[in-house]
């Protein structure tokens, strides 16, 4: 049974459960949502627990009828075990030029199935021929005599080695497949690849993994799907002086192969896992470590960085946050050792790994004297997030892809809570609502997206799978799980999440079965719930966007409707709730009234410290005693909630709900305000006005605003630095320090003077700047300058021996103000010897960042796009970044045409992970040109009178 609403006069907290079991008249979202659920019902047959959803792309068709041409492998053979052998050389092959790996490998499978097929994944491998044949089979069992092969081919389409046999397998037989094969060790970051650096002028060359989601298969033939767990037997062969490692512990001695004297390590069998969590790696990498409560605790890195003590920090928070982990989920960790490596070359931030863990090195290594406090928060997020997938994602993993959202939105979630552990003066629990809620929120409002959950049928290929690694799967499964978290308690969430690890540990689930567990703890914790959590939660993962919540404070009526960015979009897919949800809604007031009617200057706020994963509407008089609330007493709003009131009001603006001017206003409270989250929140919402009008006359009234309500902060931190001399304590201090000073620089409030004849100023920047300051310092002495300073930057990038002060430098020579060094900055990015391939769509979002550089981008993603394509793989996560990073200023018809032109030119070739980004692109730009038609004027009138006033 649903409960109403509860007004507690001495905190003047409400909290009110929405849903269709709840009777109160009053909750006019209760009735709506009973009313709609049961018309669908009988309308559509959905119901909610059948599993329905939003996301009905066609199912990928086959060429034929035959098992080798679908994507999927049939449920006749299960592996059990797996005995691999590889060897890489780290030396190019003198005739050819190119990097190979050996490799042997033996799978002891189980015939489920009666079948005369074998299928096992297999891409880009070169196999030897045994007996004619790409494969050998024998039966395990010595009175049972396996098929002979009668056929053995490659189905390059589908990536499977195919056997056929003259004979069928027996079910419930146990049978062993060899293969001998070569591949191709490239620096394509996918599979067995290489990575290279140098190191006092030497080059050095690693051999490293990254299978996530379907590039094992690259490595070795394998039944590469998450449901087809095994025991894996791994052996690396390197040369003597290297290091190998894999997901367990090692042991290695020398041998003589091929004439050669090389060390051979044989690792210890893994518990049963999916072979997308397999890793192996050869390098001349050294090491820190400690041992926590018997686990291993080992940081590896190249050997100046471990020297210089940039795997310190790491170090010291692994064991605190595996610890925390360990008490949230109520179970030991599942390995005697964790290993963390960072990479020169890695495409993703890091991937979790059972027991060796790899990271870029900017998501690893930490320099004091180099690296940011965001620098030291990106190393502590990203270190949870990993070592939370070690029960969630990788003792308990999901069947099938399809599911990607909840092992990635979960962790996305709790990564905050175990950094938290790690440093708990920070607040980064805080952070979710900026870095999460509100970054999906712009890509949730579009008619393009998509459910968190798809049918399984509909996600088949490499490439599909791939389009799954993005904002909603990552951010809102993230901010959906914070919400369920804190509607059930964490207590009765935690509880759930223990029953349903113990139950599937080494083994898969469906997201189903976590919402089975919950209900089994709201049940032992006697909670009353409106309905049971698979019906609630199906509201929220089985259709696609989020609600506007509507409160009339002069009526106390409540509403909910889908938040559309462009309400007039069209081909949104139907569903079967009707666009309604399950909401939790928190108020907070200074009323004292019954219900949510508000009078005289009493106000009214909803969703408090950002919960619920929703956006709120008021009525006019509400907003007018909200804004006056901000103007003159807005400690009195959560800081949370004053973050919350600028992104709402902005969006909703933009969505036509409420005027345009409205959501300006929230931001006149500016020049009182000191803390973060609300002007980073204010911040990024005006960057959609820098990215409509940075071309046009509003620019210059915008930015005279602007500097005026930077100015106090400015001088707030000045005077609390001592005139810049050192940094603030708190960690969101620090950030709203370089708010303070970026936006300042950028307005033109304080301009960074760097003689354009004297590069070596970037050496005393270098020397006497604070590393959370450098990246604005870098971009505005480049920007201030001429080519001597971008080719003094070059060559520190080039230099740079810490990641972090590398990757300020790369983005700072984005700043430029000359338009032939950002077209030669973008051909470098086609170059691995300039810029590594990890890198290179980052750049060329850092130039399209760049007013002067954005059409220079788009020009050459035009222009490049089969190359980038091809070079880097349609199942490359950046893709979709790169689209959307070179479109966002999109605002004219012209640019549009371009849009819809590029698309149709480049059908053939492909967009991979970037496919759904075309498509939000061209949506996005619409809405920008709709709205830039109806709010130009208006917005110009604003800033005048604004920087007119007093």
């Amino acid at each position: 049974m649903g409960k109403g609403f509860y007004i507690s006069k001495t905190v003047g907290i409400v909290a009110v459960i929405l849903g269709a079991g709840a009777l109160a008249a009053i909750i006019a979202l209760s009735v709506v949502y009973s009313q709609e659920k049961a018309k669908n019902n009988n309308n559509n047959n959905v119901l909610p627990t059948d599993g329905g959803t939003t996301l009905t792309p066609p199912v990928t068709p086959a060429p034929s009828s035959e098992l080798w041409d679908k994507y999927r492998l049939p449920k006749s053979l299960v592996p059990h075990y797996y005995n691999v052998t590889l060897w890489p050389r780290l030396t190019a092959d003198p005739a050819t030029g190119l990097y190979i790996f050996t490799g042997q490998s033996t799978v002891e499978f189980e015939c489920a199935e009666e079948t005369d097929v074998i299928l096992i994944h297999s891409n880009k491998l070169n196999y030897t021929r045994q007996n004619s044949h790409l494969a050998t089979l024998t039966s395990v069992n010595p009175v049972v005599t396996a098929p002979s092969v009668k056929s053995s081919w490659l189905q390059n389409v589908t990536q499977y080695l195919v056997l056929q046999l003259d004979g069928k397998l027996a079910k419930g037989e146990m049978y062993i497949l060899h293969t001998d094969f070569t591949g191709e060790l490239a620096d394509d970051l996918g599979g067995f690849y290489r990575s290279e650096y140098i190191e006092d002028g030497v080059k050095k060359v690693v051999a490293t993994t990254q299978m996530q989601p379907t590039d094992a298969r690259k490595a070795f033939p394998c039944f590469d799907e998450p449901a087809m767990k095994a025991v894996f037997y791994i052996t690396l062969i390197h040369d003597s002086g290297t290091v190998a490692l894999s997901n367990s512990e090692e042991k290695g001695y020398s041998v003589t192969l091929d004439g050669l004297s090389v060390q051979k390590t044989v690792f210890h069998p893994t518990k049963k896992m999916s072979t997308y969590l397999l890793a192996f790696i050869v390098s001349d990498f050294s090491f820190i470590s400690n041992t926590i409560d018997g686990v291993l605790i080992r940081i590896f890195a190249r050997k100046p960085a471990i020297a210089a003590k940039q795997g310190e920090y790491a170090l010291n928070i692994t064991g605190p946050i595996l610890k925390f982990f360990e008490k949230y989920y109520n179970s030991s960790y599942p390995l005697p050792k964790s290993d963390q490596i960072a990479l020169p070359d890695f495409n993703a931030g890091a991937m979790e790994n059972w027991g060796l863990i790899t990271y870029r090195e900017t998501a690893l290594l930490y320099d004091e004297a180099f690296s940011s406090n965001s620098n030291k928060e990106r190393i502590a997020t990203i270190i949870s997030h990993e070592l939370a997938h070690m029960w969630f994602g990788n003792l308990v993993t999901l069947r099938w892809w399809n599911d990607l959202w909840l092992n990635e939105g979960f962790a996305s979630y709790v990564e905050y809570l175990g950094a938290h552990e790690a440093e708990p003066d920070w607040n980064v629990k805080d952070l979710i609502v900026l870095s999460d809620i509100h970054r999906v929120f712009a890509v949730d409002a579009l008619a393009s997206s998509h459910p968190l959950s798809s049918k399984e049928e509909d996600i088949q290929k490499p490439a599909q799978i791939s389009e799954l690694f993005d904002a909603i799967s990552y951010s809102k499964g993230a901010s959906v799980l914070r919400m369920l978290s804190d509607f059930l308690t964490e207590d009765v969430f935690t509880m759930g999440l223990t029953t349903y690890l113990a139950e599937f540990a080494f083994g898969n689930a469906v997201y189903k079965d976590l919402w089975n567990h919950l209900q089994m703890a709201v049940n032992a914790s006697d909670m009353q719930l409106p309905d049971t959590v698979h019906n609630i939660m199906n509201t929220w993962v089985l259709q696609m966007g989020f609600p506007v919540v509507t409160i009339n404070t002069n009526t106390g009526s409540i509403a909910q409707q889908h938040f559309l960015l462009d309400p007039d979009s069209e081909g949104i897919p139907p569903s079967p709730f009707n666009g309604l949800r399950y909401i939790q809604i928190s108020l907070s007031s200074l009323a004292t009234n019954d219900a949510m009617k508000i009078s005289g200057s009493d106000w009214l706020l909803a969703n408090l410290n950002v919960v619920g994963y929703y956006r709120v509407n008021y009525d006019q008089g509400n907003w007018d005693r909200l804004l006056n609330c901000l103007s003159t007493s807005h400690q009195l709003i959560p800081v949370l909630n004053r973050a919350q009131l600028v992104d709402d009001a902005f969006n909703l603006a933009r969505a036509k709900i409420i005027p345009t001017v409205l959501a300006l206003n929230t931001t006149k409270y500016l020049n009182n305000e000191r803390d973060y989250i609300p002007w980073q929140s204010s911040m990024n919402n005006l960057e959609f006005f820098y990215l409509m009008f940075d071309r046009s006359e509003v620019y210059g009234p915008m930015q005279d605003y602007l500097r005026k309500q930077v100015t106090p902060l400015f001088e707030y931190y000045k005077n609390m630095t001592g005139n810049w001399s050192k940094v603030p304590d708190g960690h969101m201090d620090q950030y709203n320090q370089v708010n303070a000073i970026s936006l300042a620089c950028r307005t033109g409030l304080e301009e960074l003077y760097i003689s354009s004849h004297h590069p070596p100023n970037f050496i005393l920047m270098i020397l006497c700047i604070h590393p959370n300051l450098r990246a604005i310092m870098y971009c505005n002495a480049i920007a201030a300058g001429g080519a001597e300073e971008w080719e003094f930057a070059w060559l520190q990038f080039k230099n740079a021996s810490i990641a972090t002060e590398a990757e300020k430098l790369r983005s700072a020579m984005a700043c430029t103000k000359q338009p032939w060094l950002l077209n030669r900055y973008l051909e470098y990015t086609l170059d691995p010897n300039m810029i590594r391939k990890q890198d290179a769509t980052s750049t060329i979002v850092y130039i399209a960042n760049n007013v002067i550089g954005q059409s220079l981008a788009w020009d050459f993603v035009r222009a490049q796009w089969s190359y980038i394509f091809h070079q880097y793989g349609g199942g490359s996560f950046s893709f979709s970044n790169l689209i959307n990073g070179v479109t966002k200023r999109f605002s004219t018809e012209f640019e549009l045409q371009q849009l819809k032109q590029f698309k149709a030119d480049n059908a053939q070739v492909g967009f991979g992970s970037g496919t759904l980004a075309v498509d939000q692109s061209i949506e996005r730009t619409i809405a920008n040109i709709k709205w830039v038609a109806e709010n130009k004027e208006n917005v110009l009138d604003w800033f005048k009178a604004e920087t007119k006033s007093k």
